[in-house]
């Protein structure tokens, strides 16, 4: 059998294959009102299409925690009641066509509060429903971007126990899996890494203070999510930057803490954190540094990168470089990428009653 076909089992969840979609941001919800960052039709409608097409496990976007950890106006949210029935529609669909639902609960710390990318992602202000971003340090993410205020040890304190309220309501939404978003600059990566945080107290300075707040997070979280379900880490795996960074080291070291402390797979990435910086794309980029957090630790890891093709991302399981692979462009493009790549490779995914004529 095809390795990209066979499940994946993690705790008390099976995910019928290794073909995963990563949260990628649609930038489509109400931005104020009683709707404010519940999913709506277009959400439907595109998570929907990649169950359709036999993806295992679908990760929705980044669902902010708290009102001002939104990226944009128009992001998902998970702070409220009325956000977890709107939910509901969406996770019932996905377990309908065997799709396990995850979700990934985020704060977007410096980098908030900016219009969507195809306006231009500029910072907004009050007047175009932004707001006053926060960080651990009071450090603006580039020219463009505010200088965000600095959290106060007991507004820290209070983002953790917002993620772990999160997680409570992504449950009661039917989400089977979590994933902590701790990458591509947001709070959690910027607490992480020396370029953006330059705190003084406990929560800055050496390796241990800078990782303090990300565990507390996942430790708040774990005690919330029931043990059968598994919970994910999402990292920048390096900021690409030479020197005064987070390194490829430094994620090696903080995956075997995270798998300490329950995390049950690590969706590695990279970058985000700096401006600026020259990053080396080019087909499975990132794949190396999944690869060595799988071979240097006990932490399973998913791939993510400019994978595109079947034979690519069945290299990648078969040579033992990640447990399972994220497409995102991809899967836009190609909503029943699974089905096909099924077809290439000789594995078999789910396909509705209603397009049986496709088989």
């Amino acid at each position: 059998m095809s390795a990209l076909f066979e499940p994946y089992t993690l705790r008390e969840v099976t995910i019928p294959n290794r073909v995963w979609m990563p949260p990628m941001c649609q930038y489509s919800a109400a931005p104020e009102g009683p709707s404010a960052g519940a999913p709506g039709d277009w959400h439907f409608a595109h998570y929907a299409a990649r169950a359709a097409g036999g993806t295992g496990l679908i990760i929705v976007e980044a669902t902010a925690v708290s009102p001002e950890g939104r990226i944009s106006p128009y992001d998902l949210g998970i702070w409220n009641d009325t956000q977890v029935e709107a939910f509901r529609r969406i996770t019932g669909f996905l377990k309908s066509q065997g799709t396990v639902p995850g979700i990934q609960l985020a704060h977007a710390g410096r980098k908030a509060s900016t219009e969507r990318p195809w306006n231009g992602g500029a910072p907004l202000g009050a007047e175009a429903h932004g707001w006053q971003p926060l960080a651990p340090s009071a450090l603006s993410f580039d020219d463009r971007h505010p200088v965000p205020a600095e959290l106060t040890v007991d507004e820290i304190h209070a983002v953790v126990g917002r993620f772990a309220d999160a997680a409570r309501r992504a449950l009661d939404a039917g989400f089977e899996i979590a994933e902590i978003h701790g990458a591509h600059g947001y709070l959690i990566n910027e607490f992480l890494s020396p370029h953006s945080n330059r705190r003084t107290d406990a929560y800055g300075g050496s390796y241990e203070n800078r990782v303090r707040f990300a565990l507390e997070v996942v430790d708040a979280v774990r005690a919330v999510w029931p043990d059968g379900n598994p919970l994910f880490f999402r990292i920048s795996a390096t900021d690409w930057l030479e020197n005064g960074g987070w390194t490829a080291d430094d994620t090696v070291r903080f995956a075997a803490e995270l798998h300490a402390h329950g995390i049950d797979l690590l969706d590695v990435s990279t970058g985000g954190n700096a401006s600026g910086v020259s990053v080396p794309t080019g087909p499975g980029y990132q794949v190396p540094f999944a690869a060595r957090v799988r071979t240097e630790t006990p932490m399973p890891v998913a791939a993510v990168g400019l994978i595109t093709e079947a034979e690519q991302a069945e290299k990648i399981l078969a040579n033992g470089e990640a447990d399972a692979v994220l497409l995102g462009r991809e899967l836009l493009r190609d909503p029943s990428w699974a089905r096909r790549a099924a077809r290439e490779l000789g594995g078999a995914v789910h396909v509705p009653d209603q397009y049986h004529r496709s088989v």
